[in-house]
């Protein structure tokens, strides 16, 4: 078996549902020890991280990457159990698959090349790995990041492991993501009888005419890099459950997915000149996941998709579609983060898989980035 194939499926075969790292961090530390990379384990709260560095010198140029997967879901909707490995019709089946255990595996046997290859390499090759990505994201790489800025350790390239691929491997790299607001709002009426409503102030009717406005909205138009700014309601709750109750609050959850057109206090702005417009009472709860980021050139640009059009024969395309990643932390030490892994198709899903041909190649496409970079 191809040693990045059979790494990542030892990775699977750890149930390391977030925040749990089941080993899986262990595995790959052991191996970087052996190549010569000094350890430094940071368990915060509950959760496991880890910063492996090669070297003293600069340029640094890091991997990222989370151990932690997400829930099975029903486990008799699975073809094969999900922490079991399976490989069949030319794919490797289970949780943590292409999100993103067999990107952990091909950092772990690129390095391992590059290093047996040049083991007097330029610069420095380190590693953040952490267990909380999929989850809060408070504990994990957010709280590496502030321990090494703390100490005014900087990284000049990495690469983030994230299932960047659409349709073919290779096809897409993510030069940045945008920036992730959320809102709870509570809007404020009197709860009453549904027979006497001169009596109660119904929240739910109060706020429709600020939720059509906040639906129709135009936040901007985007730019070359990101799409437009998009505002998502995710919850809308109100009432008892009883037919005969006016509610006497109205909760709604709302999400912006934010382009470099807009800052988080330039969008909360705007939605309270909103809500007071139409005279609401209401409480509004902010929460900032990330701002947006972007690496519109670079060298290291330059040097993986060179790699990926050396191992594939395609130049990948640039884009910043998609979720959060890790990538919104480490950009507070780093100029140049990208994104690049294998399909995304069915991460989160059922039956979750790679290709077992795409296994190899991504390591492949590492090690050529090293290179790139790094070699003596």
């Amino acid at each position: 078996m191809n040693p990045t194939l059979s790494l990542a499926c030892d990775l699977i075969a750890r149930d390391s549902t977030t925040p749990a790292d089941a080993g899986c961090q262990e595995l790959m530390i052991e191996r970087l020890a052996r190549a010569g990379f000094t350890i430094e384990r940071m368990r915060f709260a509950d959760v496991d991280n880890f910063w492996a560095r090669r070297g003293s010198d600069g340029p640094l140029l890091c991997f990222a990457g989370h151990t932690d997967v997400v829930p099975t879901g029903p486990l008799d909707a699975w073809h094969s159990a999900p922490f079991t490995p399976t490989i069949r019709d030319g794919h490797l089946f289970g949780r943590g698959a292409a999100d993103m255990k067999a990107s952990l595996a091909a950092f772990i046997t690129a390095i391992e090349d590059f290093v047996a290859a040049h083991p007097d390499h330029r610069g420095s090759i380190a590693l953040l790995i952490t267990s909380d990505e999929e989850g809060i994201a408070t504990h994990g790489t957010r709280q590496v990041v502030e321990t090494l800025a703390a100490r005014n350790e900087r990284i000049d390239w990495c690469v983030v492991g994230e299932p960047t691929s659409a349709k073919t491997f290779g096809d897409t790299v993510k030069n940045g993501r945008r920036g992730s607001l959320s809102g709870k709002l509570v809007v404020k009426g009197i709860q009453g009888h549904i027979a006497y409503p001169h009596l109660a102030r119904n929240p739910v009717h109060l706020l429709a005419p600020a939720l059509a406005e906040l639906a129709a909205v135009r936040w901007d138009d985007g730019n070359a890099d990101f799409p437009p700014t998009s505002w998502q309601v995710s919850n809308l709750h109100a009432g008892t459950g009883a037919t005969n109750i006016i509610p006497g609050t109205a909760e709604l959850m709302f999400n912006f997915r934010f382009s470099t057109e807009h800052s988080a206090d330039s969008l909360k702005e705007r939605v309270h000149a909103i809500l007071d417009r139409h005279g609401l009472d209401y409480d509004l709860d902010w929460t900032l996941s990330g701002n947006p980021f972007l690496a519109r050139t670079g060298r290291l640009i330059e040097a993986v998709s060179a790699a990926i059009e050396a191992t594939t024969g395609q130049r990948p395309a640039l884009n910043t579609t998609g979720g959060t990643s890790d990538g919104r932390f480490i950009k507070d030490i780093c100029p140049e983060v990208i994104e690049f892994g294998p399909l995304n198709a069915t991460i989160h899903k059922l039956n979750e898989c790679v290709a077992v041909d795409d296994v190899a190649r991504l390591s492949e496409v590492y090690r050529r980035t090293l290179v790139a970079l790094l070699a003596d």
